[in-house]
């Protein structure tokens, strides 16, 4: 089985590197973004399993980000887990726009460690491999 993409969208350096390698050590092979055009053009480039989201990125925001990922065949089928320090109150609507799922900053703990982060991933991976969709057989 092919090493599983994860795209890290995320202006903070120390959480960006942290997160990056937590990710790396638990066997995924993960490319990260420091800010929200460069997240779009490796989207494209890399194609990721995942695109995990920062809202708040600078050059374009993480929802701008998002609703060009859903305009670009190439990149509309990715799921793209939102990484937020906001409340639930805007999660509808992202949902609207294509998100497949919330990580939200605090719950993460990333302080703390990854543990909450990998388990996360884990189980919205499942979930997105999981679900019916159409096939996608490389």
């Amino acid at each position: 089985m092919a090493m599983i993409k994860i795209l890290l969208a995320e202006d903070s350096k120390f959480l960006r590197i942290a997160t990056e390698r937590a990710l790396a050590r638990a066997g995924y092979e993960v490319y990260s973004a420091g800010d929200g055009e460069e997240a779009l053009r490796m989207a494209r480039e890399k194609v990721p399993d995942l695109i995990l989201l920062d809202m708040l990125l600078p050059r374009m925001s993480g929802p701008e980000v998002l609703a060009a990922l859903q305009k670009d065949g190439l990149t509309k089928e990715i799921p793209v887990v939102v990484i937020t320090g906001m409340s639930q109150k805007n999660e509808e609507r992202l949902r609207k726009e294509g998100a497949s799922g919330f990580l939200e900053k605090s719950a993460l703990e990333l302080d703390k460690g990854s543990e909450k982060l990998l388990t996360a991933v884990r189980e919205i991976l499942h979930r997105v491999t999981t679900e019916p969709t159409e096939a996608t057989t490389a």
